[in-house]
């Protein structure tokens, strides 16, 4: 256990805050829930009594001297880093301070091209040039897996002036790449490593984890302690090991866009989170290990479905797995991974992250336990007995290639812009972007040049009712591209 990491100072300040039965005359304005009766009644009281703002007792986010101060460093001592700044607009803030902090406008940076919709953003923030890698991919599942060193290297040799290389710790269905390798490689080479470790905030709290990104020597990762660690949702953590980057340069873009008026409910959920990680970590991720490897053989058992683990290491773009992504290919059903999400929702009363062509998944995280795990198998049994007959679902996945990047994200987002059809848009510059939510990694973005192969995905996700975002026109019929 390490040094100091049974202490919650800012938690324990808020809860000293609500003890003393203050009269506010300051915001938020329903006083502690008196008015916001109906609200009140339903979350319960207490937690209304400490959905405060910032003072001198509870210390300030935007300029921690205190108590926030000392809980961010208990933070960066759990993770073994230097600092750790603690982040209520979720991770995607994080990814985006973590660009801004090393690229000026016109600065290349090294991305996979199956980055999160934040990164787009951040380019479009900093105006950072995009390099893109594509990651390796897996035919069968038709998903994209980790990134190669090799490309890595050979991006590094077309482009020896970028600035940095941002890397995805794990991807979303859990594969990892030789991250260690590729830090080591940057570093070498003078260029920072920046690590999305938005679904990897437990790797480094048990052994039998892919290695964290600290760990490795990253010089920054965003972590999202709300997907996996347990605190509320949007709360998350941006993590710091100095020496290519400054700290204080990390405060100053945080603060550009970081709300100032920080929710102390999020941020003592950090607290929380990170003393049980820090001091009962190991015991809760073996118990969660052991049934989600349980689950796993269960479901390799049931007709029609693969439930991809550990046996992918060793394949292109798989270093290493985390095992708490419980990936389901439903190919062998003869259904599309959308309809079995929306099965398993509607019929079977269970929520799973995502569904795409052909998998589901499911992310097992500190909440789980053996019952919620064996009501996920049973369902999965009684699916295949409705739906195996012994023949897989036709249909070519769709693995996009790296785009055309034509102008930069940031210049084309303000550039001037038409409306036009989305079945004709193909040749064109975007203006805009369109991704599937979840998991919210783009299929084009402002600046590439729109293919067919874009517009006929785009097409077949309407026809499996997934959830289209980011074009102004919401049902995406129409798509904004640069011209007048």
């Amino acid at each position: 256990m390490l040094k100091n990491q049974n202490r919650t100072p800012l938690f324990d300040a808020l809860k000293s805050y609500d003890e003393r039965q203050v009269i506010p005359f300051d915001v938020p304005g329903h006083k502690h829930g008196k008015g916001l009766k109906e609200f009140t009644e339903y979350v319960g009281n207490k937690v209304m009594e400490i959905d405060v703002n910032s003072m001198k007792p509870l210390d300030n986010v935007s300029n921690p001297i205190s108590v926030i101060k000392e809980s961010e460093k208990l933070m960066a001592e759990a993770y073994l880093c230097d600092d750790a700044f603690f982040l209520v607009n979720g991770t995607t803030s994080g990814v985006q301070a973590m660009i801004m902090s090393v690229c000026s406008p016109g600065d290349k940076i090294i991305i996979p091209r199956n980055a999160h919709k934040s990164v787009t953003n951040a380019l479009i923030l900093s105006g950072a040039v995009p390099v893109y890698i594509q990651p390796k991919t897996d035919s069968r599942l038709g998903i994209a897996m980790g990134v190669s060193k090799e490309s890595i290297e050979k991006a590094i040799e077309e482009n020896p002036d970028v600035k940095s290389v941002f890397l995805i710790n794990p991807t979303y269905y859990g594969a990892t790449s030789d991250i260690e390798s590729i830090i080591e490689l940057s570093h070498r080479k003078g260029i920072s490593v920046l690590v999305d470790e938005a679904h990897g905030a437990h790797f480094a709290f048990h052994k039998d984890f892919p290695k964290d990104a600290m760990s490795l020597g990253a010089d920054m990762a965003a972590v999202s302690l709300h997907k996996t660690g347990g605190s509320l949702t949007q709360s998350s953590v941006l993590l710091l090991n100095e020496g290519f980057i400054d700290k204080n340069t990390v405060r100053t873009f945080i603060n550009l866009t970081q709300t100032t008026s920080a929710s102390y409910l999020l941020m003592s959920s950090l607290d929380v989170t990170r003393k049980m990680l820090a001091t009962k970590g190991e015991d809760i991720f073996t118990y969660i290990l052991n049934i989600t490897r349980k689950a796993r053989d269960e479901i390799n058992n049931i007709k029609g479905l693969y439930c991809f683990g550990k046996e992918l290491v060793g394949k292109e773009g798989v270093y290493n797995f985390d095992e708490t992504k419980l990936g389901v290919n439903v190919a062998g059903l003869g259904i599309t991974g959308f309809k079995a999400y929306d099965i398993l929702r509607d019929e079977y009363n269970i929520q799973v992250e995502l569904g795409d062509v052909f998998n589901i998944l499911s992310i097992v995280s500190v909440g789980d336990s053996e019952k919620s795990l064996n009501a996920l198998v049973d369902a999965l049994k009684d699916m295949s007995k409705k739906y195996y007959k012994g023949e897989e679902m036709k249909f070519k996945g769709v693995v996009l290639k790296n785009p055309e990047v034509i102008v930069s994200p940031r210049n084309a987002f303000y550039s001037r812009k038409k409306l036009i059809k989305l079945n004709e848009a193909e040749g064109e510059i975007s203006g805009e972007s369109i991704m599937a939510y979840p998991p919210g990694i783009p299929i084009v973005t402002p600046g590439e040049r729109i293919t067919r192969e874009m517009i006929d995905y785009v097409k077949f996700l309407k026809t499996q009712h997934s959830m289209l975002t980011d074009t102004e026109d919401p049902y995406v019929h129409n798509i904004k591209v640069l011209g007048v």
